[in-house]
């Protein structure tokens, strides 16, 4: 009997930010591979809009995630009615750009607090229906959304962004190796340009963003779908603690400039 490494049916996910971009990206393609999708965020009225888009398998879960108490609160609404959880995916995210002189506080603790407190306290809450419906022959998944800026540097200057998302990519190694006792797999993805709300260069001007993409173009909604599907799967269940890159190259295969490199 052959297997399909890359189904999903049968399986609960929670996708955080899941009303738009990459969120949306991910739980469409894990509604595809026949998963039962949560969607979240802070907006009630666009996590409605996009499940209705989605289909009957996409349901609406709105909650503001970015303190601690959102967190608990959004895992007490899903446990209510699932107390088993498949796979969790820590999406929501916020970034900040300002001069270094007039870098404000509050763009620091915003991005910080949604893009690296949130993914730590909604997966600690819900532990207990991650590990009730983890085994060793399906483990539950954990796949934190960093970003490319995490890996290398940008030119714009969105320091708690690129701080925070350095700081998930080396969470996620740390709650993997804590999590894996429990058949919890822990891994992450780490995004380039994909056009969203959040890149609106790559969402306007992706021609011109595509430019210095190794690969020559920003990224497709299946190309982020794909890896989320790989790694929600099957066939990433021995895959633990890893960061991918999903961005064409720019992080692990862009050239430096000329005469920049000894």
């Amino acid at each position: 009997m052959s297997i399909n490494l890359f189904s999903l049916e049968g399986r609960v996910a929670l996708v955080t930010g899941g009303s738009r971009g990459i969120g949306r990206m991910i739980a469409k393609g894990f509604i595809d591979a026949g998963a039962k999708v949560y969607i979240s965020s802070r907006k009630g009225a666009d996590c409605d809009a996009t499940a209705a888009e989605l289909g009957p398998n996409c349901i609406s879960l709105p909650q503001d995630v970015s303190t601690v108490e959102g967190a608990k609160a959004l895992a007490a609404r899903l446990t209510a009615v699932e107390p088993k959880l498949d796979i969790l995916v820590n999406n929501a995210g916020a970034a900040w750009g300002a001069p270094f002189d007039e870098f404000p506080e509050s763009g620091w603790d915003k991005v910080m607090d949604l893009n690296v407190k949130s993914p730590f306290f909604l997966t600690q809450a819900l532990h207990g229906a991650l590990k009730a419906a983890a085994t060793p022959d399906k483990p539950a998944k954990v796949i934190n959304v960093a970003s490319i800026d995490g890996i290398a540097l940008n030119p714009l200057e969105t320091y708690s962004y690129h701080a925070s998302k350095s700081a998930l990519i080396y969470l996620t190694r740390r709650m993997a190796a804590t999590l894996v006792k429990d058949q919890i797999l822990v891994t992450a993805i780490a995004p380039g340009a994909f056009a969203s709300q959040m890149n609106r260069a790559a969402r306007d001007h992706g021609d011109e963003v595509a430019q210095a993409i190794p690969q020559g173009r920003i990224g497709r909604d299946d190309d982020m779908a794909a890896v989320a599907i790989y790694l929600a799967s099957r066939a990433g269940d021995y895959v633990v603690g890893a960061t991918i890159p999903v961005d064409g190259g720019v992080a692990l295969a862009s050239l430096p400039m000329r005469g920049a490199a000894g």
